[in-house]
């Protein structure tokens, strides 16, 4: 009876503490991820006026830069569809960490050379595109990239882009910010929303969402954004960014958004 019995016992606690163990460790998974931001939401409050007077802003406060030189509008419009849509991603990996202006100068210097998948994959070396785009942030590692691009490009998908975000993103140095805006410039689908800082420092500070990344931006304004202002969102914002809501010192006294802004400053 004893030793069997001091056995039984010893199994039972050893399972009870096996249990609570497992128990722990998934109410601390699931804590975790409790924890981590939100990707939805409700739609804010007042965001069609907001929409609509920023829109009105834009309309009437002349162009910004994106609005003439932005890579939505770099592509050549005498050339081909493929190329069109070859130069709208090569302006967009050009983009990062560039002002629009020096964008558009590099873009032009490649299509004077001539901007195509096959030419870049085969006619110019990867030192020739350096040189051509020597003014943009991060121009070697770009050179590399649109090179490697180019030929992923003639090889795999005859001389075109590849036609989902998805795919647009194994290209090198290609994120979701560029593939949702090629798509959304160069097929005309609005696969994603593309949030550039702009984007995701406006969204923010309107209380659209609070969110660290623009990755995690875009999830939030998917969730409730309706799909006919994917597409146009981004140069809205971007612009309105590059005239009136500046990183620094924005011009928040007469914005017209100042009503509904919790991010106000006088």
């Amino acid at each position: 009876g004893g030793p069997v019995l001091l056995s039984l016992m010893l199994r039972l606690t050893t399972t009870t503490m096996k249990r609570s163990i497992t128990s722990a460790r998934g109410k601390k998974a699931r804590v975790k991820r409790e924890s981590s931001p939100s990707q939805s939401r409700e739609p804010p409050e007042n965001w069609l006026q907001v929409l609509e007077k920023i829109k009105m802003f834009r309309a009437e406060a002349g162009p910004a830069p994106v609005d003439t030189m932005g890579c939505e509008r770099l592509a050549e419009k005498d050339v081909d569809e493929k190329t069109f849509r070859f130069q709208t991603l090569v302006s967009l990996m050009l983009s990062s960490q560039t002002k629009d202006q020096v964008t558009a100068a590099a873009v032009k210097r490649l299509q004077e050379r001539g901007l195509t998948a096959e030419n870049v994959a085969l006619g110019l070396s990867e030192e020739e595109i350096d040189e051509l785009i020597c003014k943009v942030g991060f121009h070697a590692t770009k050179a590399k990239r649109i090179k490697a691009a180019a030929k992923v490009c003639l090889d795999q998908h005859d001389g075109d882009i590849p036609n989902t975000a998805e795919t647009l993103m194994k290209l090198p140095g290609v994120g979701p910010k560029m593939a949702h805006i090629t798509m959304n410039v160069a097929f005309g689908k609005p696969s994603g929303i593309g949030v550039d800082v702009h984007v995701h420092r406006i969204t923010n500070r309107l209380g659209w969402n609070e969110t660290k990344n623009p990755e995690n931006t875009r999830k939030v304004l998917e969730s409730w954004l309706p799909k006919e202002e994917w597409i146009p969102i981004n140069p809205l914002l971007v612009g309105f960014g590059q005239l009136h809501c500046t990183p620094r010192k924005p011009k928040c006294k007469g914005c017209p958004v100042e009503k509904y802004c919790p991010s106000i400053e006088f």
